[in-house]
């Protein structure tokens, strides 16, 4: 495992580009940033509020999770980590467009049959053009609250969105296996991950009355959840805090194995071809509470992405 960047500002939702470069955004720095093969960087866009997840959609432009703000920069024996809310910085969660061309930036989606969207974290886009996402919700430790939100399906432009999944606590990564037919999220808390069968474009399975949805795994311990992807195997591979590193789930078992990392809070992980070989076993991991991207060859064939 070797060190791409440093200096970031709490990176998270890498995209592995063509060019083998990496985009992805800083929450704490307010944008989508280029990580180029050499390490350097360049600025995409500005992107006021807190930047989340980052994918690529049907049209080539990205789309983005923006949290509002929700969480201000705690500094911390030279790492930095999701602080408290401020509710006079925060703007609201928001789905977004962003021209990877023009920079402009484009809201797509604030809410969801009149209910506001609260810190909108990850997302996932299927082979009809449509995506999943996560709300992770608010913890307002000031007010002693905590908001119990949803996954989502929406269209990339702006007409359609319905919430598929409801309860769920502090949802943050989302994920298809490789044929489409099974959706995955991770609870950051809870340090679950869930699955729910897709039985039609953007409509999950109802789960019965009194068993609720199947869930793959849990971690033992302290160990929380934040975003995954899937490789070419089903593996479900999703960045652990705390215990930093990625925690790689058979879709079969729920068996488990750790891939330690150097980084107390590993947000995310995304597949490419850095040689552009059509192997897909370059993993790019975000370690964000020192704002560095690694780089390693993954032990199995990564999953492309639909529209990457």
């Amino acid at each position: 495992m070797k060190v791409v960047a440093e200096g970031l500002r709490f990176p998270e939702g890498p995209v592995a580009m063509p060019d083998g470069s990496v985009v992805l955004v800083e929450m704490f720095g307010q944008r989508v940033t280029r990580v180029h093969p050499d390490g350097s960087k360049s600025t995409v866009a500005e992107v006021p509020g807190g930047p989340n997840g980052l994918a690529v959609g049907p049209d080539g432009a990205f789309y983005l999770c923006n949290n509002g703000g929700s969480f201000t920069a705690q500094e911390f024996r030279a790492m930095t980590f999701p602080g408290r809310f401020d509710d006079t910085r925060y703007l609201g969660g928001s789905i977004q467009r962003l021209d990877p061309v023009t920079g402009e930036l484009t809201t797509l989606y604030t809410h969801c049959d009149g209910r506001a969207l609260r810190a909108p974290n990850d997302l996932v886009f299927d082979a009809h053009g449509g995506f999943w996402f996560t709300d992770h919700g608010i913890r307002d430790r000031a007010r002693r609250t905590g908001d119990i939100t949803g996954v989502y399906y929406a269209l990339p432009d702006g007409s359609h969105i319905s919430e598929q999944v409801f309860p769920t606590d502090a949802p943050n990564g989302v994920g298809l296996s490789p044929d489409g037919n099974v959706l995955y999220w991770a609870e950051t808390d809870t340090g679950r991950v869930w699955r729910r069968r897709v039985v039609a474009p953007g409509v999950l399975e109802k789960p019965a009355a009194l068993d609720g949805w199947p869930c793959l795994a849990g971690l033992p311990g302290h160990q929380l959840l934040d975003s995954l992807a899937v490789d070419g195997d089903g593996n479900v591979c999703v960045g652990t805090l705390i215990n930093g590193g990625i925690t790689v789930i058979s879709p079969h078992d729920g068996s488990m194995r750790h891939i330690p990392v150097d980084d107390r809070l590993v947000t995310n992980i995304c597949f490419g071809d850095s040689d552009g070989s059509g192997e897909y076993c370059d993993a790019y991991i975000t370690g964000s509470s020192t704002g560095r991207l690694f780089h390693m060859r993954w032990h199995t064939r990564g999953l492309r992405l639909h529209w990457q």
